[in-house]
């Protein structure tokens, strides 16, 4: 962040890992010329994660990848945290096109909450690498940005904006979570993901049909009048929700100071 005079902050030492990922520092200073580049020793990592999971990952493994001596690939990035942190960045990629001039604060923070859900859809890996900090790193800046930027003029304050994106990308994230979770213990079983919901309810109308469970009697009544269950519909339902509190905020702040 730029200081009160808009100059950059003096004395500030960027973290290598950090200087790394934003191309600040892509060469050692001493030993012999790299043969390749920090994307390439990325992409090996994400190739990696992609066939055989993230905890196949090591730098041993991505060194073997790239046909190389585990000591050479400390040579790239200091530690496995900060290969697993390149990687993870790389994968989730850019965000959406930022909020268009005429465009709301809801559809264009709502269309950057499923931008979120396709990219850990897409690399299901991403979402066990640790989160080591706020996002630092190229990609995570501008997902940042973006997403702060579709609340520009809805009267919210900094901190706010801030607390909004993590509630919006926090719900986003323990969604993509609970639908791989549930997905790869489909797979375990050789179910689909609907065979498993629909095996769910009948055994939980077995369970309860003689006992004290006026609620879930209610809901299983419910539920065979429904149409078949949509997953994603679940997300968006509770997406609205969360941006329904959102809105009410900003209705209030507006109701305030008029």
């Amino acid at each position: 962040m730029d200081g009160p005079d808009g100059e950059l902050p003096e004395n500030v030492e960027l973290p290598e890992n950090i200087a790394l990922a934003w191309g600040l520092r892509d060469r050692p200073s001493r030993g012999p010329k790299r043969s390749l580049s920090l994307a390439q020793v990325v992409a090996a990592g994400i190739r990696v994660a992609q066939a055989e999971g993230l905890p196949a990952v090591s730098m041993s493994r991505v060194a073997n990848e790239l046909g190389m001596a585990t000591m050479s690939l400390y040579r790239y990035v200091p530690t496995k945290q900060d290969l697993l942190d390149l990687m993870a960045d790389t994968a989730y990629g850019p965000p959406p096109r930022p909020r268009a001039p005429g465009e709301g604060w809801r559809p264009a923070l709502a269309r950057w909450a499923e931008a979120n859900l396709v990219a850990l859809r897409r690399e299901p890996w991403i979402r066990h690498v640790p989160i080591s900090g706020p996002p630092i790193s190229p990609n995570g800046v501008r997902w940042l940005e973006y997403g702060l930027a579709a609340l520009r003029g809805t009267g919210l304050r900094g901190t706010e904006r801030i607390s909004t994106i993590m509630l919006v990308s926090g719900y986003t994230r323990s969604w993509a979570n609970l639908a791989a979770d549930l997905a790869e213990a489909a797979a375990r079983t050789g179910q689909t993901p609907d065979q498993v919901g629909q095996h769910y309810w009948q055994h939980l109308a077995v369970l309860t049909a003689s006992g004290p469970y006026p609620a879930i009697h209610e809901l299983l009544t419910e539920a065979d009048d429904d149409e078949e269950e949509d997953f994603d519909a679940d997300w968006r339902f509770g997406l609205g929700r969360v941006l329904d509190g959102v809105e009410a905020l900003i209705q209030a702040r507006a109701a305030s100071q008029r």
